[in-house]
């Protein structure tokens, strides 16, 4: 593909304003040309944003002039996922999913066959890969400042005593709502691609807010087939927040606090432009690298958190598309942290360790 890649988004809901519809109009050669909303104060509030762009109601109505778009993205519910993204590959159209691509990692599967049979980019919005700590992280354990990384402690926690709402927060089962899939897919990602696979997992899912349908406050735990350990705690109802990251190897630990920037810039209608400062923190943000003792009773030496990067996915995304270069996300690697979601739910239900 050559020129500037024409983008249809379909949803205009928290993924699809404060994500891609930012970071697509951000990237050089994509432009957001159709968005995919039946919400009158949406499509208000991205033609404000986006005066060029062109709506639709339904998804179904992109296929039909499929030869003007080159990428289709999908910011939809869950449950919207695999249908929207097959129709968009049968019409011959590359695709990004939000996470997770699908409620089963056959469902992932069968999408990325479908993919490759029609030779067709398909790729997974796993943003938290270009989070200021994890790259801050992944730099520190290649540079093999931990030494042999034993335990991997991973923390995405809120303090939301009161429900919201939404598709999100269903217990329905074809809405794959709770924790467990929402953030779960985001730190069940992280530890795979810093540690390799799992070869058990074991969990344990809550519902601790009354009137809650699905889990709020869930424990995963792995262990990797090179003998890491990872710990993963996902949750609504932390009332004291506990690290992001708590990272120990054989020479020396790692504990970040706190959140990456970018959402919260996002959200306040920050974007990131050429040249422009993006995704830095304070260096009061930043995490302590050391051994012996707590970094909050002076522990360890201050390690600067690397700038985080949203910006970078859209940007390989273009380059895949128009170079034929390997996508940032695949599908079989989504396919495989669904593998552990599923066996969590199931160690959850079940009280078990699940071998994969």
């Amino acid at each position: 593909m050559t020129g500037t890649l024409r983008v249809g988004l379909v949803g205009y809901g928290l993924a699809g304003s404060v994500f891609h519809a930012p970071l697509i109009a951000a990237t050089e050669g994509l432009t957001l040309d159709t968005v995919v909303t039946s919400n009158p104060e949406r499509r208000e509030q991205a033609r404000a944003e986006f005066p060029g762009v062109r709506f639709t109601a339904s998804a179904d109505d992109l296929w039909s002039r499929a030869g003007e778009l080159d990428l289709i993205v999908i910011a939809s519910p869950n449950k919207t996922h695999v249908p929207v993204a097959t129709a968009a590959l049968k019409a011959g159209l590359p695709v990004v999913v939000d996470k997770p691509i699908a409620g089963t990692a056959a469902e992932a599967r069968g999408l990325a066959a479908l993919a490759e049979e029609r030779g067709l980019l398909l790729s997974v919005f796993q943003n938290r890969r270009w989070d200021n700590d994890f790259l801050t992280l992944r730099s520190l354990i290649e540079r093999g400042e931990l030494g042999d990384v034993q335990r991997f402690e991973s923390r995405f926690e809120r303090w939301r005593p009161r429900l919201k709402g939404g598709w999100r927060e269903s217990g329905a089962p074809e809405e794959f709502g709770g924790l467990l899939y929402d953030l779960g897919s985001h730190v069940v990602d992280q530890a795979l691609t810093l540690f390799g696979p799992a070869v058990r997992v074991y969990a344990e899912a809550d519902v601790r807010r009354a009137g809650a349908e699905a889990d709020d406050d869930t424990f995963i735990a792995l262990t990797h087939a090179n003998g890491v350990r990872s710990h993963l705690y996902v949750s609504a109802t932390a009332a004291q927040l506990g690290p992001r990251f708590r990272v120990l190897g054989s020479r020396a630990g790692y504990v970040k606090y706190g959140l990456d920037p970018q959402e919260a810039a996002l959200r306040e209608g920050e974007r990131p432009s050429p040249g422009a400062a993006w995704g830095v923190e304070p260096e009061a943000m930043w995490g302590a690298l050391g051994a012996g003792e707590s970094p909050s009773t002076g522990g360890g030496t201050p390690v600067e958190t690397l700038p985080g990067d949203y910006p970078a996915y859209y940007a390989a995304i273009a380059a895949a598309l128009r170079d034929g270069t390997p996508p940032p996300v695949t599908a079989h690697e989504a396919a495989a942290a669904l593998d552990v979601l599923e066996a969590a739910r199931r160690s959850a239900r079940d009280g078990v360790t699940v071998t994969l």
